[in-house]
C-alpha cells in the first residue's frame, strides 16, 4: 500500500525536540553563530568517523531542518542502490507509416522513457540513427507520447516566481536539454554593440537583442542584462547596458515548451542531417503497443548520470530518478507519490528512521521538505558501507576542484579531501559528505542551518568552520 505523505501532519512530528542538542560546539563555530546572530535551534550537526562510535559533534541531532538540495543524497542513493549503475533510460521511436523512396509517409513518434540527460548531443545522435534507416522526408507530424510520467499541473513560476530559471523546469517524459537555452553575451569590437548567441540553434525561435555596451568594471546586477521571453511569437529579447570588460558571458534560461522545444530542435537537426521535415507537433498515446520500436535510444547509465546530479545539484535529474525509482518499483506510469513511496521503502530497508521526514521534492526545491542530521548521517554511512560506495561518493562534489565546490577550499590544506553535497535556498544553507581529515581518518559531516539571512555568506562561514574543525580536529 503506498504511503499518503501528508506534508502537515509530518510537519508537525518534525518539530524539534529541545532534548535533542548534545555536547556544545567548540569556540570557533560558536563565535559564527554568536558574530551573525544565527538561532543555535535553527542549526543541525553532526560529525562522527566512518568507522563508527560516539560523534564527535552532535548539535540538534533531531531537529527536522529544510536540507535544501542535501536531500539530493537521499533521491540518488536510493536509486543507485535500487536500479543499479548500470541502468539505463529509453526512447523508443516509432515510424506510423510506409518509408517509400526514402519518405516516411506518416507521423515519427516519440515515446518518452524520461531520460534525465537526453542533451543536444544525445539528440543529435538519435536524429543520426533515424537518418540511417533511410528517411530523407517526413511527411507526418512529430508525435509525443508522454504517458510514462503522469504528473500533476506544475507551473515553473510556482516555487519562487522565476519561470524562465532553468532550476525549475518540471519534470517531463520527453524533456530534452533540460528545456534551456544557453545564451552567449559578447561585446563586439565597436565598442557599442554586443553580439547574442543561442545555442542550441532552434528552428524558427527569434532573438531580439537590444543589448549595447557600457564602459567600466564587470558587475553589476545579472551584468545590467534583461532577458525575457516574447508573447507575439516564439522567441526572446535581451536589452540592458553590458559590461565590456565582462567579455564573453554565458548564462542558461528556458523560453518554450518541451514540445515546442524538442520540435524545434528536431528540425534544426533533421535539417543538418540532410533531412526534410516541416510538420508540426501533438500529444497522443501510441496505440501500437505490441509493436516494437524502429528505434531505440539508450541513455548513459545511471552511474554516470548521478555525478552529472549531485556535482553540479541539477534539480530535474534528480525529479528523474525519483519518478522512474516509482515507476520501476511500483509500476507504471510514473507518480510523484511512487517516488516518494520508493525512497521511504528503500531508507526503511537500510535501518534509516524516517519519523518527521518530509519528501516534498526529491530535489530539495521546496519549503516544506525536512530531515534531521542524524538522518542525512544515515544516509551518507549507508552511502559509505554499499557495495556501489565508489560510485555514491564520486558523485558529490569534491573541495577546490569541481562541481558546487571548486571555487571553495582552494590552495588550501583540505582541498581534494572532501566529497560534499552543498545546498541553498532562501533562509537555507546546508553541506554533508565525506571529509579525509589532515589526520587520514574518515569522518561524515553535517551542517545545516535554517533562518533569516543564512543563504548568504553567514552560512557558508558557518560551513567553513564545521568542515575545518572536523579536517584539523
Amino acid at each position: 500500500m503506498l504511503r499518503l505523505i501528508l506534508p502537515i501532519l509530518l510537519l508537525l512530528l518534525a518539530i524539534p525536540n529541545a532534548a535533542s542538542a548534545q555536547n556544545p560546539l567548540p569556540a570557533q563555530i560558536n563565535r559564527v553563530i554568536q558574530a551573525h546572530g544565527m538561532d543555535p535551534q535553527q542549526i543541525g550537526v553532526w560529525v562522527q568517523p566512518v568507522s563508527g562510535g560516539e560523534p564527535w559533534l552532535a548539535h540538534n541531532p533531531d531537529t527536522a531542518l529544510n536540507p535544501a538540495s542535501l536531500i539530493k543524497l537521499a533521491t540518488s542513493l536510493a536509486a543507485l542502490e535500487v536500479l543499479g549503475p548500470a541502468y539505463t533510460w529509453k526512447t523508443r521511436v516509432h515510424l506510423d507509416g510506409p518509408v517509400q523512396g526514402g519518405v516516411l509517409q506518416g507521423d515519427l513518434w516519440l515515446i518518452g522513457g524520461g531520460d534525465p540527460f537526453l542533451v543536444t548531443e544525445e539528440f543529435w545522435k538519435l536524429t543520426g540513427a533515424l537518418r540511417r534507416l533511410g528517411i530523407r522526408r517526413i511527411e507526418g507530424d512529430l508525435v509525443f507520447d508522454l504517458s510514462y510520467f503522469e504528473l500533476p499541473e506544475e507551473t515553473p513560476a510556482d516555487f519562487d516566481g522565476q519561470p524562465h530559471r532553468v532550476y525549475n523546469q518540471p519534470p517531463h517524459a520527453m524533456l530534452v536539454n533540460f528545456n534551456a537555452l544557453h545564451v552567449e553575451v559578447s561585446p563586439a569590437m565597436d565598442g557599442e554593440r554586443v553580439d547574442v548567441a543561442v545555442d542550441p540553434p532552434l528552428d524558427g525561435l527569434r532573438v531580439d537583442n537590444r543589448l549595447r555596451q557600457r564602459g567600466g568594471p564587470c558587475g553589476g546586477y545579472r551584468l545590467g542584462i534583461r532577458y525575457r521571453v516574447l508573447e507575439s511569437e516564439p522567441g526572446i529579447a535581451v536589452d540592458g547596458q553590458f559590461p565590456g570588460a565582462c567579455g564573453r558571458h554565458r548564462f542558461a534560461r528556458t523560453a518554450l515548451t518541451p514540445e515546442d522545444y524538442v520540435h524545434r530542435l528536431f528540425t534544426a537537426l533533421w535539417s543538418q542531417w540532410g533531412g526534410e521535415f516541416t510538420g508540426g507537433w501533438r500529444i497522443d498515446e501510441w496505440p501500437h503497443t505490441d509493436r516494437e520500436p524502429d528505434l531505440v535510444h539508450e541513455s548513459r547509465p545511471l552511474g554516470d548520470l548521478i555525478r552529472l546530479a549531485n556535482k553540479h545539484s541539477n534539480n530535474v535529474m534528480t525529479r528523474h530518478f525519483k519518478l522512474t525509482l516509482g515507476a520501476e518499483t511500483l509500476g507504471a506510469p510514473a507518480t510523484p507519490a511512487k517516488g516518494v513511496n520508493a525512497i521511504l521503502d528503500y531508507l526503511d530497508s537500510r535501518g534509516i528512521a524516517t519519523e518527521g521526514l518530509v519528501l516534498d521534492n526529491a530535489a530539495g526545491l521546496s519549503r516544506h521538505n525536512r530531515i534531521t542530521a542524524r538522518q542525512l548521517a544515515g544516509i551518507l554511512r549507508a552511502g559509505r558501507e554499499s557495495p556501489l560506495m565508489p560510485e555514491f561518493v564520486s558523485s558529490l562534489a569534491l573541495a577546490g576542484m569541481d562541481g558546487t565546490l571548486r571555487t571553495r577550499f582552494e590552495d588550501d590544506p583540505a582541498t581534494g579531501r572532501m566529497h560534499l553535497k552543498t545546498g541553498f535556498l532562501e533562509g537555507v544553507s546546508s553541506v554533508a559528505g565525506y571529509i579525509k581529515t589532515a589526520d587520514g581518518e574518515d569522518v561524515i559531516a553535517v551542517v545545516m542551518a535554517n533562518g533569516p539571512g543564512v543563504h548568504w555568506s553567514t552560512g557558508i562561514e558557518l560551513q567553513d568552520a564545521v568542515l575545518q574543525w572536523a579536517f584539523s580536529r
